[in-house]
């Protein structure tokens, strides 16, 4: 199947782009000897788990659910962080990951035994209250109030018996500078216990895959931790594996006027790219250009009731018209997991491009999928 040919709303994954990004993740294991596992909160389809498993060191959990994918779909190493577990599931939690990392001391206390009983990995998640993000505020672990991690003035070395390393997990789509920034921070406040570790995680948010990252600093960063400490170094990007390897295919249904030229699409901000609404920003449409800029600019919408349910405004060099077919970028990570049938919005299909151009479609959504969701 052609492109072109391909059902709409579709996301559309080149897997081409998803091995491209694997080998620079790759590289950086290769040189300096750090494991890098997939965040799965990012990107969880599981028909790419075989390729990227060829290429990373496992996967990482937010919960239950995820944990059993990585287990059951990579079958590598499976690391779990949530800011508390359910009494319900934590056996199981137990039973198929390798490194569990808690938030808490509480946590650490009411289920470390267990863990270090069966054989795993303990980590303690830390806070060191290094901010860096800018604009981006609802994504900072290390704002006021956050429910993410130990402080210093919390933090109780007579209860770290049994954990093995330390997480932290500050970064958004940012470059390495802000990591070294961050460990700086991390040295300084916990550096007295790094020495009785075996391994910290860097956590994601490690945009490495991005054509202006810096590597180099990436690779001093985990160095730094291996030569001073003795550790073993993980990070667990998400965004940096599907990082623009991925497409979002809409039509246009119609358009009218409103102050403004208006297109109506098949798809939606609220139910198939909820980040526009929620980082918020405004994403990349081939072709198209700022308002403005082109002759002909259009307010992009979807079809569900909400008013805000806005993409952005666009500009073209032709009028657009009914029929026309969009394609949105970067639309691989965390659109696709994020995705909600508000207003009973059918889900986009999922297909795959492979290495040759040829696109199939994996997965397609209908009435069912919303029905029996509630049901």
């Amino acid at each position: 199947m052609l492109f072109e040919e391909l059902p709409t709303p579709c996301y559309v994954v080149d897997e081409k782009l998803i091995e491209k990004n694997l080998k620079i993740l790759n590289g950086v294991m290769q040189r300096t000897g750090a494991k890098i596992v997939l965040a799965q909160k990012a990107f969880s389809m599981t028909t790419m788990y075989p390729l990227i498993g060829k290429y990373l060191s496992g996967t990482t959990a937010s919960g239950l659910f995820e944990a059993r994918l990585g287990h059951e779909e990579m079958g590598k190493e499976n690391h779990v962080f949530a800011p508390a577990y359910r009494e319900d599931e934590i056996d199981e939690i137990i039973s198929i990951c390798d490194h569990i990392i808690f938030n808490s001391f509480s946590q650490l206390e009411k289920f470390k035994d267990k863990a270090l009983q069966a054989g795993r990995k303990v980590g303690l998640r830390i806070n060191p209250e290094c901010s860096t993000q800018v604009g981006h505020e609802i994504y900072d672990p290390c704002s006021p109030g956050s429910r993410f991690g130990v402080k210093q003035e919390d933090f109780r070395p007579n209860l770290l018996e049994g954990v093995s390393g330390l997480h932290f997990h500050t970064l958004c789509q940012q470059n390495s500078d802000d990591l070294e920034t961050t460990l700086n921070a991390v040295e300084e406040r916990f550096g007295q216990w790094l020495p009785q570790m075996e391994w910290i995680n860097f956590g994601g948010g490690h945009h490495i895959t991005r054509e202006d990252y810096d590597i180099p600093t990436l690779e001093s960063c985990i160095k730094r931790m291996q030569d001073k400490y003795g550790l073993e170094v993980y990070l667990e990007p998400g965004e940096a594996i599907a990082l623009n390897a991925g497409y979002l295919i809409t039509s246009v249904l119609d358009t009218h006027t409103n102050g403004i030229d208006i297109a109506i699409l098949d798809t939606s901000a609220t139910c198939h790219m909820p980040d526009v609404l929620e980082m918020p920003y405004r994403p990349p449409l081939l072709g198209s250009g700022e308002p403005g800029e082109k002759p002909f600019t259009y307010r992009l919408g979807g079809q569900t009731c909400l008013t805000g349910d806005v993409i952005g405004d666009y500009s073209f060099d032709e009028p657009l018209k009914c029929g026309d077919r969009l394609v949105f970028g970067d639309m691989a990570i965390y659109t696709m997991v994020k995705t909600n049938t508000f207003n009973g919005m059918a889900l986009p299909a999922i297909a795959i491009q492979d290495k040759n151009g040829d696109c199939k479609v994996v997965r397609e959504f209908g009435y069912q999928d919303f029905k029996t969701r509630l049901a």
